[in-house]
């Protein structure tokens, strides 16, 4: 609203970068020549930078190995560059609640594997049952829920949907408990920018307690939602930014929808609280935390 172009804590998105490169045995990129590169790109393309809430220009650092030989192994030198592309809502129905579906069969992670690294093919596997969930249930999006054995009972463990981290807004006496999968042990989540940033501005909401550091089940999620304890449930992420869930169907389960109140479009208290401040952020409103954005000069 000021004018002026901000990144939103490139730093931890250098970072992010260079977790994944580790993972796969590349070479790493400086934090700060990261954040020089990208705000030079910035710079030279700020003319594709859309205005309006929701509207940003989405940047997509890559690296790909660049060894003159075919094999696999650790690479010794790699190609570093960002894609920048206008964008608007993550999905057709516009910034409206999205219906997703429960997928019990497919795995976008497991337990050990790279599902905590931003790394293509993470995403390309996830094509297939999305395009299924759509068929199928016309659902815009796919709740990955990994089978695990729990005291000795089969459950499916909630992690991601689709490409955002999962976020439910329970009724907890005096306050709402926003919940949310752990990253660890077992390192099969994406520890999203937007993921933290969301756990780190709700600690500081005096009716917020935050949980994100205990795995919960869709039999759980069943079970809060028909004892009418789920307010919210919506995905986070850099390009939905917060994406509002109206319902989650199962082949085996009944739908869970969240029951609490509307205030903002299709978004509940804590969400558009949540929001609210994370816009305030990118368009140089103020916010809890503008030390978050770093300005492009």
């Amino acid at each position: 609203d000021d004018n002026k172009i901000r990144l939103f804590r490139p730093e931890l998105n250098g970072e992010r970068l260079n977790r994944s490169l580790r993972r796969l045995e590349m070479p790493e990129i400086p934090t700060d020549q990261f954040i020089k590169a990208i705000s030079q790109l910035v710079n030279i393309d700020q003319r594709f930078i859309p205005d309006g809430n929701g509207y940003s220009a989405y940047l997509r650092p890559t690296a790909i190995a660049t060894d003159a030989f075919l094999g696999v192994g650790p690479a010794a030198s790699i190609r570093f560059f960002c894609i920048l592309s206008p964008v608007g809502p993550y999905f057709p129905s516009g910034f409206s609640a999205i219906t997703v579906a429960a997928e019990t069969d497919f795995i976008r992670a497991w337990p050990g594997g790279a599902g905590n690294c931003k790394i293509g093919g993470n995403y390309a596997t996830t094509v297939h049952p999305q395009t299924i969930a759509a068929n199928q249930s016309a659902a815009q999006q796919v709740l990955y829920c990994t089978p695990d054995i729990f005291e000795g009972e089969k459950r499916y463990r909630v992690t991601e949907v689709g490409s955002m981290n999962f976020f439910v807004v329970l009724s907890n006496g005096d306050k709402f408990q926003l919940v949310t999968p752990p990253l660890e042990p077992l390192n099969d989540i994406l520890p999203g920018v937007t993921r933290r940033s969301i756990i780190e501005l709700a600690q500081n909401y005096p009716d917020v307690s935050v949980s994100d550091s205990r795995h919960f089940y869709l039999d759980e999620l069943v079970k809060a939602s028909q004892d009418g304890r789920i307010l919210e449930i919506f995905g986070a992420g850099t390009a939905a930014t917060i994406c509002p869930i109206k319902s989650i169907i199962s082949k085996q389960f009944p739908t869970i929808v969240p029951t609490g109140e509307k205030v903002q479009d299709d978004l509940g208290p804590i969400a558009s609280r949540l929001l609210t401040d994370l816009n305030n952020m990118y368009y140089g409103r103020g916010g809890s935390r503008p030390d978050w954005t770093t300005i492009v000069s």
